[in-house]
């Protein structure tokens, strides 16, 4: 079963190493994944006019809010089997944003997300805001020992996890 926070207690736990890591950006370095990069719709999906792809703007578990333009709630973290799970129970419900194909992306296409003039996370916050420097799982494996890929958007770098719990953003293939 996804982990959330059961209690306020565990919440305070997720949210409190974030005080002290502010995203730091370094200008003078090229953005990798400048905002005009990228088509916002009002309906929690961005497209990536490099590669083609649509993004959902927020980590699973967290709820697209309109209004504000961000995301509500705190992302849910999943082992790897849960997270191909996820993918396949947004898509047999109603689906997302009218589009019932979204995945797990593939290590290649989740390192397209990482913003490499920024740390804490390294990732574009304006196009995909309050995502944490964590690792988001890919469907990628690392070979046949049973580990997948992930990113760690604290630095936006690669690595292997197995039975970890990782956060989740799904993708699709654009039009």
């Amino acid at each position: 079963m996804p982990k959330t926070c059961q209690t306020i207690l565990s919440c305070l736990l997720v949210v409190l190493p974030l005080l002290g890591n502010a995203q730091t950006c370094q200008t003078q370095i090229t953005a990798t994944t400048p905002t005009a990069r990228f088509t916002s719709y009002n309906n929690g999906t961005v497209s990536d006019k490099y590669t083609g792809l649509m993004w959902k703007k927020c980590s699973e578990g967290q709820q697209w809010n309109a209004s504000s333009h961000t995301c509500h709630f705190f992302a849910t973290a999943y082992n790897w089997q849960e997270a191909l799970q996820q993918a396949q129970t947004v898509n047999s419900s109603a689906g997302f944003a009218g589009y019932k194909d979204w995945r797990v992306p593939n290590i290649k296409e989740l390192g397209t997300l990482v913003e490499e003039q920024c740390v804490h996370p390294a990732i574009n916050l304006s196009v995909f805001p309050t995502t944490l420097g964590n690792g988001f799982w890919s469907s990628s494996l690392a070979g046949d020992d049973g580990f997948a890929l992930i990113v760690e958007f604290d630095y936006g770098i690669a690595g292997h996890s197995q039975n970890n719990s990782n956060q989740l953003r799904l993708v699709r293939s654009g039009q």
